[in-house]
């Protein structure tokens, strides 16, 4: 089956859990549409009625029913169920898709574009709205209409039927032509759409590097570039749309011109009535509307086509299994430290750089500290991204607790970590909000601990509100080392087995640095902590050091003892003032 046939199946799928309001609003917008089917017979009976002399006051009153009480009222409330299921199913469809982005694995996010994504939620699902409000009721109804006015034709006239018949179909054939065209046309235009959101994004993520870069001008051109290709793409739609009307538009006019002139030459012979021909020129008037209906219909589903098949682009990637209503560690027995060890691992990301480990070999003992240094992309953030499982090594053997990693449930093993990342984001929110990210249900003595821990009183004493302060968008009315605390807390309300610190101290002044260690030390008397550290001051104590360079491991010991014995620790340790240089 191919792709643009495959995409009606799911496309009807979204129906399924709609299919009452579906059939309430069709049937109501197809009697609303039937019932202009009655008015060419009405304005016949009125044209035969002054032809005879009589009052045409009944035919007249009867057409004003139709028109108001059956056409217009019933119309207006089937227009209003359709809309109402619209609105359910794009809220159905932004909901499965929402759950799908954040339940994909951090790999795939890595590879996709926030604005790509973005746009999915955003515009394609509105376009699947237009789709099942308009573009099939619409098309089925136009059926319907087109079907109804024919039959009313052909009991007038056999031979107009045929003249009319004839122009409607090359019509199809044209807009049969047309259709695929505008698919294709759609699909483009929708990806220039998530291309331009991803390019504001880029600019907006780092919003403060741009302004300080004096680059507005060069993210302002990058933007309106891809703007520009939305609006080309845009435009190519439009064209291809005004095509498949304007066939439509002209088969209406080239219908009405011929059945006029064999119509007249009829009435002319005696062959037909003048109000037949008034009735059947109305019909053909009537037919207009269901014929661009039609057009109009098959174009938006042309479009929600393409929204599906972007939409499908997320749904057929891989997720990853998340805990429903996580207690994120509250309510849960605190477990004991556990153990990790790398044995022979290797991977790497794949796209073009050198592998990040190469056979790579270390064990963590359950409890106390354990530091990996080394110099940038030496490998060491890679090993907290496996311990995480956001990416699956290729070779070798992880374990956690002495259980191979790949025999954990995701949920499981990441309730027994926590995870302070090296830019320790901040959410949009209150500051109670980001504390208990991981740990929703955290009692009030347990936030008071962590908040002792990590020093942050004075924080939430200086905050106008306390806990229930905003903190602004990825934490702006923060300094960097109180979001860099809030992080830590957050991380230590999950009550982890294992605590990542990812350079934890990066953006902590020299007191605070000697505060944190002081928390990571009594931290680590119950749980184990793994810490990668460019500043060695932080992790100088630490019980056991990983030396890593070029993807491997290439000693390990204490600080005295790599002082020793490894060159690039020694070097490591000169450049920070805390081991004399060598000669």
């Amino acid at each position: 089956m191919s792709r643009a046939h495959g995409s009606w199946r799911p496309l009807l799928g979204h129906l399924r859990s709609h299919r009452g309001l579906l059939a309430l609003g069709g049937a109501l917008t197809l009697a609303g549409s039937l019932a202009g089917l009655a008015m060419p017979l009405l304005a016949k009976t009125a044209v035969e009625a002054f032809g005879a002399q009589r009052s045409p006051a009944g035919p007249l009153l009867g057409l004003t029913v139709v028109v108001l009480a059956a056409g217009a009222l019933t119309g207006a409330l089937g227009r209003y169920v359709l809309e109402r299921m619209g609105e359910g199913i794009v809220y159905r469809a932004r909901h499965a898709l929402v759950e799908r982005m954040l339940r994909l694995p951090v790999r795939e996010v890595d590879r996709l574009k926030p604005g790509a994504l973005l746009s999915r939620v955003t515009s394609d699902t509105t376009l699947l709205r237009a789709v099942f409000t308009n573009g099939i009721v619409e098309s089925a109804t136009a059926v319907f209409m087109l079907v109804g006015a024919v039959v009313m034709m052909a009991l007038m006239d056999g031979l107009l039927l045929l003249v009319t018949v004839g122009v409607l179909v090359l019509v199809g054939a044209l807009v049969g032509l047309v259709m695929p065209r505008i698919r294709r046309a759609s699909i483009q235009a929708q990806e220039s759409v998530g291309q331009m959101g991803a390019a504001l994004d880029r600019a907006l993520q780092a919003f403060r590097t741009v302004k300080a870069a004096g680059a507005e001008q060069r993210e302002i051109d990058a933007v309106t570039g891809a703007a520009r290709r939305a609006r080309d793409r845009g435009i190519a739609v439009a064209w291809w749309t005004s095509v498949a009307g304007t066939a439509s538009w002209g088969a209406a006019q080239l219908t009405f011109v011929a059945v006029l002139g064999v119509g007249g030459a009829r009435v002319a012979s005696g062959a037909l009535q003048v109000s037949s021909l008034v009735a059947f020129l109305l019909y053909l008037f009537y037919l207009v509307a269901p014929i661009a209906q039609l057009v109009q219909g098959l174009t938006r589903v042309q479009g929600g086509l393409a929204a599906l098949s972007r939409i499908r682009e997320i749904e057929d990637l891989p997720a990853e299994e998340i805990s429903p209503r996580d207690t994120g560690g509250a309510g849960r027995e605190k477990g004991a430290p556990v153990r990790v060890t790398f044995e022979n691992v290797a991977f790497g990301y794949g796209d073009g750089r050198p592998p990040a480990h190469q056979e790579v070999s270390f064990a963590v003992p359950a409890g106390g500290v354990t530091a990996l240094v080394g110099p940038s992309g030496a490998g060491k953030s890679t090993v907290f991204a496996l311990l995480e499982r956001f990416y699956e090594h290729q070779a070798g053997t992880i374990t956690v607790d002495g259980r191979d990693i790949q025999r954990w449930r995701t949920a499981e093993l990441r309730a027994a970590l926590g995870y302070v990342e090296q830019d320790a984001p901040v959410l949009d929110g209150t500051l109670r909000q980001n504390l208990l990210l991981a740990a929703p249900h955290a009692s009030g003595e347990a936030l008071g601990r962590v908040l002792g821990l990590t020093r942050l009183q004075e924080l939430v004493a200086r905050l106008p509100e306390g806990l229930d302060s905003q903190v602004g968008h990825r934490g702006v009315m923060l300094s960097g080392g109180e979001r860099q605390r809030v992080a830590i807390a957050r991380a230590l309300l999950r009550r982890p087995r294992l605590l990542l610190l990812d350079e934890a101290t990066s953006q902590l002044d020299a007191v605070n640095e000697l505060l944190l260690r002081e928390v990571i030390a009594e931290v680590s008397s119950e749980t184990t902590v793994l810490v990668i550290a460019h500043r060695l001051s932080t992790v100088a104590g630490a019980d056991r050091i990983v030396v890593m360079e070029g993807g491997r491991v290439r000693a390990t010991g204490t600080h005295a003892g790599l002082l020793a014995t490894d060159d690039l620790y020694r070097e490591l340790a000169a450049t920070q003032f805390l081991a004399a240089r060598p000669a």
